[in-house]
């Protein structure tokens, strides 16, 4: 029994052939993750640099993720087809020539442009990582998997932010995107040695109307919701026709891969309870964070009047918290507490968000820091163990077309997130700032032009001590509708699998489920995953 157990520890252990591949996997996994966060520090002194406003700037994310959006689902089959790590090195390079031509933008319109030719290489970077790495060490370890897949995580709130900040206060905001060149040919290079080539399986044609209903569909649904606002709310045929489409467009996939044994996305996955409670509990919970995450920067910059290379370090305890706690977590999975341990994460994040409810222009930076770090550990507890409840309940065959799906939910869920934020926050500050703007207007020489939005930092003094705290509060009722739907993700992830699940073996023999899924019904489940390699251990009573 000792040597069993030994032997069962060792195989649980991550080999040196799979940290080898995970950190190349990593390695382009964090190029994505450093240019969304150095983006979203650079925002303020975008929109100084193009002489621009926030509702048309904001493309320069949106279009980055309605490109993932576009090309996510293409992203299992394409592996099928022509092999895993080939297309996986194309997307490195395709993100590359999209960053270095991002660089070089010299119009708003060139720079949203380019992030989308970075979007079409990026947006297959984590799903096809994803499962290279899952499918070099096993369903087993997908505890382990993640905690390795969360390294970019942890690293981007820290490094990319502050990086970010740095570059563009002292160097050029360009060098944001000069900066994945280098990495980029690093990860070529290394992928082109370590990554093990595998053979295209060409067994399944692609869903060419499967692919025409969703990408552009995904893409006009998130048109429309960005658009809003620059339209000032749903009224505008601008708005709602692209928004209404992109929706009829979902649905008609929806019933069009119900009805295809081989869809761009396997609606069969969803019939697994693990699989579907993980994803409607990503959705809510993806929507609410990362529609929060982007307000820190903004509220830094604009409300505390703070460079970008400040605001950076003032989100490094965010990024501390998820790095002590994402490995823990990690491992807690892997003994089958991950609903648990998600659920807790979501209260841990509910009451950090409570305090950004009550922000102000003068709110102690040592309580945001606290907040932020408490809030860094309950995302740590969270995103990881979803996505491992998601894929631990799944035949290993299923797994790159899982990890596609999930992909696909958390892009399109960030998108809507950042969307619906954006707005209330558009639509906060407009209606707190119209008071105190004409205020300063009448106060103003006849013909003197109010005070511009885009420049804030280089107002008077005067004039940022009675813009600060209304802008404040609009920050604050923001929050307050995060904390909410942050509140509702809670409610699905009651319902998430609890418990440690044991093997179904591969070949022919039978195996259990988890004790949740199969006791309400007493029937003898059907297998349906190759899981932990470890089952629970029999009692004296059960042999008998």
């Amino acid at each position: 029994m000792p040597a069993a157990g030994a032997a069962t520890n060792a195989s649980e252990k991550l080999d040196r052939r799979v940290l080898a591949i995970g950190g190349v996997v990593v390695l382009g996994a964090i190029m994505a993750m450093l240019d969304i966060t150095v983006v979203n520090v650079a925002l303020d002194r975008l929109i100084i640099e193009f002489d621009t406003t926030l509702d048309q700037m904001q493309w320069v994310a949106t279009g980055y993720t309605l490109a993932l959006a576009t090309v996510i689902p293409l992203s299992g089959w394409a592996a099928d087809r022509f092999g895993t790590k080939r297309i996986y090195l194309t997307a490195v390079l395709l993100f590359m020539l999209g960053s270095a031509a991002a660089g070089t933008a010299w119009s708003t319109e060139s720079l949203i442009m380019f992030r989308v030719l970075q979007g079409l290489g990026g947006g297959m970077l984590m799903p096809l990582g994803m499962t290279i790495l899952t499918k070099a060490a096993g369903p087993e370890r997908v505890g382990r998997i993640m905690a390795v897949l969360g390294v970019p995580m942890l690293l981007g709130p820290i490094v990319g932010p502050i990086l970010g900040g740095w570059l563009v206060d002292d160097v050029s905001w360009r060098w944001i995107f000069f900066l994945n060149l280098p990495i980029g040919i690093i990860s070529l290079i290394l992928g082109a040695r370590i990554l093990e080539a595998d053979e295209p399986q060409p067994t399944q044609k692609l869903d060419v109307l499967g692919l025409i209903l969703l990408s552009p569909g995904l893409a006009a649904l998130i048109y429309g919701l960005a658009q809003v606002p620059s339209h000032e709310g749903f009224g505008s045929p601008e708005v709602y026709l692209p928004a209404i489409a992109g929706a009829i467009l979902v649905v008609a996939f929806i019933r069009h891969a119900a009805r295809t044994p081989h869809a761009l996305i396997d609606l069969k996955l969803f019939r697994d309870r693990g699989f579907s409670m993980a994803s409607v509990t990503m959705v809510l919970f993806t929507i609410a964070f990362f529609g929060a995450m982007l307000l820190f920067p903004l509220y830094f910059q604009q409300v505390r009047f703070e460079g970008a290379l400040s605001a950076g370090l003032l989100l490094a305890p965010q990024g501390i918290g998820a790095m002590i706690m994402m490995p823990i977590a990690g491992a807690i999975v892997d003994r089958g507490g991950a609903a648990r341990t998600a659920q807790l994460g979501i209260l841990v994040i509910v009451g950090a968000v409570v305090v950004f409810t009550q922000l102000g222009a003068d709110t102690s930076y040592l309580t945001i820091g606290v907040a932020l770090f408490v809030l860094g550990l309950g995302m740590g507890m969270t995103m990881m163990p979803i996505m491992s409840i998601a894929l631990k309940t799944l035949r290993q065959e299923n797994v790159a077309r899982a990890s596609t799906s999930l992909n696909i939910i958390q892009q399109v869920a960030a998108s809507i997130g950042t969307a619906m934020l954006s707005v209330l926050l558009f639509n906060e500050t407009k209606d707190r700032l119209a008071p105190v703007l004409a205020q300063l207007a009448a106060s103003q020489p006849p013909g003197a032009e109010p005070p511009a939005m885009t420049s804030v930092r280089d107002l008077p003094e005067q004039v940022r001590a009675i813009l600060a705290p209304p802008m404040a509060d609009a920050y604050a009722s923001t929050f307050v509708w995060a904390l909410v739907l942050l509140a509702v993700s809670f409610i699905p992830a009651l319902f998430l699998p609890r418990g440690r699940t044991a093997p179904t073996p591969i070949a022919g023999s039978t195996g259990t489920v988890d004790a949740d899924d199969s006791g309400a019904t007493g029937a003898e489940p059907e297998p349906t995953s190759v899981l932990d390699a470890e089952p629970e251990p029999v009692t004296e009573g059960e042999r008998r």
